[in-house]
């Protein structure tokens, strides 16, 4: 093999192993548009590992494997990593940080890094550690698998854990949450899978036909005057919801919408609740 051949094989194997990545720091903001100016749509959280569909020297539009989600995120940001890892992580399955906030050392050179809630673990071994590119990372206290059986009543627990998380557009941390980054995240915990966006969601599950006979968990959807669905939050029962609007908050819900506590009315008009953990 002369050098020419071994330059273009080189070439090669960089193109492809820049196919795919994952966020090997805690949260990487996800963009419109290639600028740090442009509106942030969504995170991709420590662990959650995507697609690269194109980029240019500074900036890569990704594609997310847990929902699909397309953006542009800074290259600085990206830990690349080749197909068959890729494939390996999607085939393993997602573990998710179920606390606020963990923290996780590398085990060889111990710096130290707080992950959020939501946050992956791929290829976590079901104890306290896992590996990412060479890098092998240890949970400092022990993991706790969260039970299916009782998934609605650690869905409110989990959605209790935000109380006073600050709203943010595009955000899915405690430190900065919209109202569809909410549930998703908090279903994402409890090992269940929802898009993105409101209007995604809202797709998903039965509508239960009155707001009294919701079971905690579910999600109450909510328009505008165009009919558009606009907000989302889930239900703790005995006519509660838990929403992110301002800050996460708990407030009354009735067949009207929400009744603020705060303000002494109705903030949101309600268009559906729908049971969708029967039916995932």
């Amino acid at each position: 093999m002369n050098f020419y051949t071994v330059k273009i094989v080189r070439k090669q194997l960089k193109l492809q192993f820049w196919e795919f990545g994952v966020a090997n720091i805690s949260i990487i903001p996800v963009r419109s548009e290639p600028s740090e100016k442009s509106e942030m749509l969504t995170q991709i959280l420590f662990g959650e590992h995507f697609e690269i569909l194109k980029s240019n020297d500074k900036w890569a539009r990704v594609r997310l494997v847990f929902d699909g989600y397309e953006g542009w995120v800074d290259k600085k940001m990206i830990l690349p990593i080749p197909e068959k890892l890729f494939r390996k992580i999607t085939e393993h399955g997602d573990f998710s940080v179920n606390t606020v906030t963990h923290q996780i050392y590398d085990v060889l050179e111990n710096p130290m890094m707080t992950i959020v809630a939501g946050s992956s673990l791929p290829l976590f071994n079901g104890k306290r550690t896992f590996k990412l590119v060479g890098t092998r990372y240890k949970l400092k206290t022990k993991f706790h698998f969260l039970q299916k059986e009782a998934i609605r009543d650690n869905i409110k627990k989990t959605a209790m854990l935000y109380v006073n998380a600050p709203y943010l557009w595009g955000g899915r941390s405690p430190f900065g949450i919209d109202c569809s980054g909410f549930a998703q995240i908090v279903y994402k915990i409890n090992g269940a899978k929802i898009p993105r966006d409101a209007n995604q969601q809202v797709n998903m599950g039965v509508a239960v036909n009155f707001v009294n006979e919701a079971k905690p968990g579910d999600l109450a959807f909510f328009d505008n005057d165009e009919g558009q669905i606009v907000h989302t939050g889930i239900l703790l029962g005995n006519s509660k919801i838990i929403h992110s609007s301002g800050k996460v908050r708990i407030d009354k819900i009735d067949h009207n919408g929400i009744f603020s506590f705060e303000q002494k009315k109705y903030t949101h008009k309600l268009r559906v609740v729908k049971d969708i953990l029967s039916y995932i």
